[in-house]
């Protein structure tokens, strides 16, 4: 178990006066001043705005009123969703300093919880990337291991999670941004079913795909957040319109009866260490009274390739309105012309240049229907086939990323080995299913594994209640210290 204090603990012990959320902000951002200049997770530290934010939380608590869910509870945001009047720079040079005159509704409905926003968190730029190395104000380093990735593109979220700076962290999700850092870093992490969470303010990358969700030390915790900021926002025209339930009632439940999934035409590539600990969690769900039940997704194995096409081609249409005419950086040119050829040559870096290249190509008259076309076809054909899967399981479990976490450099030469870090967690997706990443044992180094659980469309409960038996089994095995 974490030695740090939990969400649910924090948020009980505020809301019963038993914790001040003052004394619980200082706590957390002494860690950060201690040690956030060796690990970079954060871009901005919002200690003032902390303090006062605490303070409001406890005169409300003193005055007999209820703060929220989420009361005195630190959150480290991730810097592509919008905060009022503080800098938010999708970790690009295009953006450096800008700071939104609205909050997201994440960032909204976190406040209405009681919750405490302690920073802005670094990423790959615009949210591209694996390893929170394509950062324009340097890579972030993973606490466990720090001559080591965190995975991206949510690096920071997730190392400030792992690090003890904030008991929650809150990153987006558009191939695998959440869960994939948060495998690397030991922590969990959720991406929810595409449109349960609002994407309004949020810094669009691949509008069809992005999707935010929490990291955390616990399941418990990631239910508890999840319910803070799920529900319907007309502001997003692809939220969805249902109730929110309570998704820590479903933690207890345990996996008796419920059929769960292992993918038998699985992708390969998985390092043998993680593959161990994949199937040590199949046994445990099969001790707890699941029955694993092998099934055949045959699309899964053309995620990447959809992919590296639909997400590009959106980030192509998407980040067209950084020019250097409305907001964010300007470099001055001869004409109109030059000066949006300077601006984006001085602005972006090189793996957002790639992106957009490639999705231009993809979109481009004589190849749209030969690339983007087609890969739109092999996205539906992925949901036709999780869909024919979910007809004989109630949820599905694989590796969440192929490998431990690896040593800077590692891959930044080879942008194919960077882009297979997201194998298994693209499908979900592309699907718009909700998926999560729990801790499960350690492999090479004693770094942590993660293993994903899958449901369907509004799974949420059965996707929690897997990963809560999971997080028992973790424990158990480890001899209840993790």
């Amino acid at each position: 178990m974490s030695v740090f204090a939990t969400a649910v603990e924090i948020a009980q012990g505020v809301r019963a006066g038993e914790l001040k959320a003052a004394e619980v902000v200082e706590e957390h951002l002494a860690r950060i001043a201690d040690r956030d200049g060796e690990l970079h997770a954060f871009n901005h530290v919002m200690a003032d705005e902390a303090r006062a934010r605490a303070a409001e939380v406890d005169a409300a608590v003193a005055a007999g009123d209820d703060p929220g869910l989420l009361a005195g509870v630190p959150v480290a945001l991730k810097d592509n969703m919008c905060t009022r009047g503080i800098p938010t720079t999708c970790s690009s040079r295009i953006l450096d300093g800008w700071k939104p005159p609205y909050d997201a509704t994440v960032v909204a409905m976190l406040d209405t919880a009681g919750a405490i926003p302690v920073g802005k968190t670094n990423l790959d730029e615009f949210a591209m990337g694996s390893s929170t190395e394509n950062s324009a104000f340097g890579p972030t380093r993973n606490p466990l291991d720090t001559s080591r990735v965190p995975g991206g593109s949510s690096g920071g979220s997730a190392a400030a999670v792992a690090a003890g700076f904030a008991p929650l962290g809150f990153g987006s999700d558009t191939g695998g941004s959440i869960r994939q850092p948060a495998s690397l870093c030991g922590v969990v992490g959720v991406k929810p079913t595409y449109g349960r969470v609002s994407r309004y303010g949020l810094v669009a990358f691949a509008s069809s795909l992005d999707q935010i969700g929490p990291l955390s030390h616990t399941v418990a915790d990631a239910a508890l957040a999840l319910r803070a900021v799920c529900g319907h926002d007309p502001r997003d025209s692809t939220s969805i319109p249902e109730a929110v339930p309570d998704y820590s009632a479903v933690l207890d439940r345990g996996v008796d009866a419920l059929r769960i999934g292992r993918i038998s035409d699985l992708p390969e590539g998985a390092d043998p260490d993680v593959l161990a600990r994949t199937d040590e969690a199949f046994a445990a769900l099969e001790a707890a009274g699941a029955t694993i039940v092998d099934v055949e997704v045959p699309a899964f194995n053309y995620g990447l390739t959809a992919y590296y096409l639909i997400a590009p081609a959106e980030a192509s249409s998407n980040l067209a309105r950084y020019d250097g005419v409305r907001y964010g950086l300007r470099v001055d040119g001869a004409d109109t012309e030059e000066m949006m050829r300077n601006t984006r040559t001085a602005g972006f870096g090189d793996e957002v240049k790639r992106r957009i290249l490639l999705g231009t190509y993809a979109l481009s008259a004589g190849y749209y229907d030969a690339y983007y076309g087609k890969a739109l076809k092999v996205r539906r054909r992925m949901a036709q086939d999780f869909a024919a899967a979910y007809e004989q399981v109630d949820a599905l479990v694989t590796p969440s990323s192929p490998s431990v976490a690896f040593p800077f450099g590692d891959k930044t030469a080879d942008p194919i080995a960077m882009y297979l870090c997201d194998t298994y967690t693209i499908p979900a997706d592309l699907t718009g299913d909700p998926a999560m990443s729990v801790p499960f044992g350690t492999g090479v180094d004693g770094l942590p594994v993660g293993v994903q659980v899958i449901a369907p469309a509004l799974g949420e409960e059965v996707m929690l209640q897997v990963a809560a038996e999971l997080e028992r089994a973790s424990l158990d095995l480890a001899g209840g210290v993790s």
